[in-house]
């Protein structure tokens, strides 16, 4: 099925809550730390269970925790030690949006999340010798001269080509 673009708010919306799992799973990508980023090769990743992970916005700001569980039909992660209590006195964990969070240790115990996380971060490193090769090939280019126009004999020839018709006769035969 092919994604019509819009920017209408509403078809936005109905195309989020209505999206199928398979894209609801890229769109629970939450960045690396910079120390991931650096040796993983990659910006973001999908989070997982298991994975420990830093609040970056909202008022738990700052608090770090493995996520206990994902939420994909409400777009919510939920982290251990984050909770609130309700008015009967149980506690319940606080759901978070993944945007929200910054992933500071992986749950590398998947061995199929591994080699996607290989090659998410091997073509990187290619696209990055591709882009350095072209640069050095590159040759230097010298201004062309250019030509002037000979607008002067071909005027003379147009001058030739056209005759005056004599006086008093008029076109036909």
């Amino acid at each position: 099925m092919k994604w019509v673009k819009t920017i209408q708010p509403r078809k936005q919306r109905k195309r989020l809550f209505q999206a199928p799992p398979h894209v609801r799973y890229k769109q629970f990508s939450a960045t690396l730390s910079p120390e991931l980023k650096a040796s993983h090769n990659t910006r973001s990743l999908p989070v997982r269970v298991g994975d420990t992970v830093k609040i970056m916005r909202g008022d738990r700001k700052g608090f770090e925790g493995k996520i206990t569980r994902v939420g994909r039909q409400e777009y919510r992660v939920f982290v251990e030690g984050i909770t609130r209590e309700k008015v009967d006195g149980s506690t319940i964990l606080i759901p978070i949006h993944p945007s929200k969070v910054m992933i500071t240790n992986l749950n590398l115990d998947d061995k199929w999340r591994k080699e996607a996380l290989k090659r998410k971060g091997r073509d990187k490193l290619e696209e990055k010798v591709v882009e350095e090769e072209p640069e050095m090939e590159k040759k230097s280019k010298t201004p062309k001269k250019r030509r002037r126009r000979k607008t002067e004999a071909r005027t003379a020839e147009v001058k030739v080509t056209t005759k005056a018709k004599p006086a008093g006769q008029k076109g036909g035969a």
